[in-house]
């Protein structure tokens, strides 16, 4: 092999069912989760929420607090207001965004019940949460804007300066980039001769609920601040750090130790970071804070929250010719730190995997008094294909189809690719054909339609319905340029240093940062394989800024298909450096020497040595050639020239009861392409924990607020996560389209089942009881939901071919 780019011959790792090596410690309590970690000297802080969603603060009393036993200090927004910064937003959609001034701890207004008003310092932290309860805050109740469709008209103003409650308006129009038709005239076409559907969708609020909840240590004592956080971005939160509090760069530290799930929902600079860091500094200690369950329910960001808009065109045949998308986003009380950026992902994703001959996208982020929005597994991506599957399953219904032929009717043929979008991405590679057949083949298809026939015609009360949900997504976030353009505060770079240890092992530095992923264990396998050294021998180091010095951290399924790109260059810049000393320690011509399976040797003979001597060479630096430095480590910052694309098809039975409205899941499976894989259990893993996320969606999940603007599910038991007992086995496999764009082939896979299954799930639920005149079901569907519509008192009466766009929509069934 003389080229360094192409992968050893052989490739023992890559592709193999690893266990997680990271997994030992995990499981056997040897963690560094940030709450395990005790500082000398440290203090624990407890934080005073507001009980209201929309308040003037009057008056804070903080001396029965301060005279409680092992009080060391108490905060109030006015004490700390000059030093705690404030929280940003690092994508502002439009230039003309509107969004509140975000600081960590209220100062004079609350915004949302749940916001920090108050801190209280103690020794302890039972002793804080006591003091806790000492304070007075004397409130003036304010008028709430809670309805996202009445904040949307500024019927009562969240954020009463800034005079409206919309934060931008953001349209992507494929007439207007000369990539399709204007959409009015396709529409206009399709009503005089074709088929216009109109649906209306709701996708409801829910919790990212990780199973750590958010825990940050600040110790201001050092050379440096050091800030240890349950984040998913420390990079990224050191930066901000920096930016807004005046602290050098330099003097900051942010490590992520151990981190317990995310989800999106630990993307982002909080409230409790900044205080903490503020708290800390006045005081000159050690500070720690863990939020509780109840505290993380009703304050860490939520997600998704939109009303959706949506206008199909169509030919009498059933083939799609026009899509108009009109969104309604719920930002919350304040705008995150990707924020409006998250309904805007889906832009490019309603069009989805079909042929489109014109599409326009318009969202519209609005601010209420909840608790603020943002990312969440998917982000954006799980809104656009749910209301785009839902779609097609109308469009089948009202040509008389069924619902996979109208799907491969409309679809992108493998052949075509790569395919530029009516909305502008060019996706690299795919065949959904093929994902579908074999995911058809291993469900039964025919057979499990035949039955739900009978069933119909005997009149049974449990009726059996098939969902189809025929996904793609763009994962990856990058690259740079079209982040820039997209006015995108960061790049989608990813860095990562390759180390050859003298004795042989390899120490590998990634700037992302695992909460759950496996990169320990991917990673490994991708060094061992390139290097062509043991498992074993690798050593993946990461989440510390201090070590990792360059990074962007880990969100939107870029871990691998980013970050396991920059391994690969820099493993192969190791290989190619370490070649000219490989070469004179066997005094042979540099062009004469082939590299694999971790030796170099000479073509034509049996003379070689492994890269495992080099290095040791390289340490001793003995016998060197003229000129050359010793040191055959190498780094390498990796921009993707393109997003990547996997996609794969999803099949659910459901059954329903007619009388009870109870929901039984049969049968799932599914089958997805997302390129080369690098270890299936792991892939197996994330498909699995996908797939019950988006389920939790269809059945269970969801944030609820009564009309004061409390949540009301701020609680497990409240809010309805499942557990084993609830889900059935799933059945998944998969096809192999390698993305064309990156070394590896890989397309990325943590985001693919929350994407694909809500739809899936909603569709086969919907099915099985279409015939008794239901047409949609809000989410969660319960069985009260789903009764309610089953006697015509629920979501079934959405319009085709209606006279005017409307967006009143149908009765919610709750």
């Amino acid at each position: 092999m003389t080229a360094v780019q192409d992968a050893p011959a052989a490739s023992p790792e890559i592709g193999r069912d690893r266990r997680r090596k990271e997994d030992q410690r995990l499981i056997t309590g040897r963690t560094r989760w940030t709450d395990n970690i005790s500082l000398p000297g440290m203090l624990h802080m407890a934080i005073v929420r507001s009980p209201h969603a929309h308040a003037r603060i009057t008056g804070i009393d903080l001396d029965a607090a301060d005279k409680a036993i092992n009080i060391y200090d108490v905060f109030d927004g006015k004490k700390l207001q000059d030093t705690m910064g404030v929280l940003v937003n690092a994508w502002p959609i439009t230039p003309e965004q509107q969004a509140p001034t975000h600081y960590p701890l209220a100062v004079d207004r609350v915004a949302f019940a749940g916001q920090p008003v108050a801190v209280v310092v103690a020794r302890s932290a039972a002793e804080a949460r006591d003091a806790a309860e000492l304070v007075d805050i004397e409130y003036d109740v304010l008028p709430a804007a809670l309805d996202l469709k009445e904040a949307a008209e500024d019927k009562v103003l969240a954020h009463p300066d800034l005079g409206t409650n919309k934060v931008a308006f953001w349209q992507l129009d494929s007439a207007g980039q000369g990539s399709g038709r204007a959409i009015d005239e396709v529409i206009a076409e399709a009503r005089d001769g074709g088929i216009v559907i109109e649906r209306e969708y709701r996708q409801q609020r829910l919790i990212p609920a990780f199973m750590e909840p958010r825990s940050v240590i600040v110790d201001p004592t050092g050379e440096q601040i050091t800030m240890w956080s349950a984040t998913q971005i420390p990079h990224i939160t050191r930066f901000l750090l920096a930016a807004t509090t005046g602290v050098p760069e330099s003097k900051i530290r942010v490590i992520a130790p151990d981190v317990g799930g995310g989800f999106g929902g630990k993307l982002q600079t909080t409230p409790e970071e900044w205080i903490t860091w503020a708290v800390a500094r006045w005081i000159g200690k050690p500070v720690k804070y863990t939020e509780t369950r109840s505290e993380s329910l009703v304050s860490a960001h939520h997600g998704r929250d939109q009303w959706q808009r949506l206008t199909l065109a169509a030919t009498k045949e059933g083939r799609v010719t026009g899509l108009k998308v009109d969104l309604l986003a719920d930002m919350g009380a304040y705008v995150g730190v990707v924020g409006g950026g998250v309904p805007v992902l889906g832009a490019w994703m309603f069009n989805a995997i079909y042929k489109w001959e014109a599409y326009q996208f318009n969202c519209t982020p609005v601010l209420t008094n909840k608790t603020w929005v943002d990312a969440y597994r998917g982000a954006g991506r799980p809104e656009a294909t749910y209301a785009v599957e839902r779609l097609m399953d109308e469009l089948a219904v009202e040509v008389g189809m069924d619902p996979l032929e109208i799907r491969e009717m409309n679809w992108i043929k493998h052949e075509e690719f790569p395919f530029t979008t009516v909305a502008g991405m060019t996706y690299d590679s795919g065949n959904y054909e093929a994902a579908t057949a074999k995911a058809k083949e291993m469900f039964g298809y025919d057979a499990l339609r035949a039955e739900q026939k009978e069933r119909r015609d005997r009149g049974d009360r449990v009726q059996l319905g098939i969902g189809i949900s025929t996904f793609t997504e763009m994962c990856g976030l990058a690259p740079s340029r079209v982040l820039g353009q997209l006015n995108y505060g960061a790049g989608g770079w990813e860095h990562a240093t390759v180390r050859m240890l003298p004795t042989g092992k390899v120490e590998v530095i990634t700037g992302a940062s695992a909460h759950g992923q496996g990169h320990e264990t991917a990673f490994s396998q991708i060094v061992a394989d390139r290097l062509g050294v043991p498992f074993e021998d690798v050593e993946i180091l990461h989440g510390d800024t201090q070590v990792s010095h360059k990074g962007l951290d880990t969100y939107g399924s870029r871990s691998l298909v980013v970050g396991g790109e920059a391994l690969v260059l820099a493993a192969d810049k190791v290989i190619e450096k370490a070649k000219p000393l490989a070469a004179h320690l066997l005094e042979a011509n540099v062009e004469d020497l082939e590299f694999g399976n971790g030796r170099y040797s000479v073509r034509g003979t049996d003379q070689g040595m492994g890269i495992a001597e080099v290095a040791l060479a390289t340490f001793a630096a003995h016998n060197y050639p003229e000129g050359m430095e010793p040191g055959i480590d190498a780094e390498s910052t990796y921009d993707p020239i393109n997003f990547s694309f996997p996609h794969g098809t999803h099949l659910c039975a459901a059954e329903v009861d007619t009388e009870t409205g109870q929901i039984t899941l049969r049968k799932y499976v599914c089958c997805d392409d997302i390129g080369n894989i690098i270890n299936p259990l792991i892939v197996s893993g994330q498909v699995h924990g996908g797939i019950v996320q988006g389920i939790a969606q269809a059945l269970w999940e969801e944030a609820v607020y009564d009309d004061s603007g409390t949540l009301v599910s701020g609680s497990f038991v409240d809010y309805l996560l499942p557990t084993a007992a609830d889900t059935i086995s799933f059945e998944i496999d998969h096809t192999t389209s390698p993305s064309t764009t990156n070394t590896l082939g890989t397309k990325g896979v943590g985001e693919a089942g929350t994407i694909a299954a809500t739809p899936a799930v909603v569709n086969a639920v919907v099915d099985a009881i279409r015939h008794l005149g239901v047409n949609d079901i809000v989410m969660p569907m319960t069985p009260e939901r789903v009764w309610t519509a089953l006697q015509g008192g629920g979501r079934g009466t959405a319009t085709v071919e209606a006279a005017e766009p409307h967006f009143e929509g149908q009765e919610d069934s709750r």
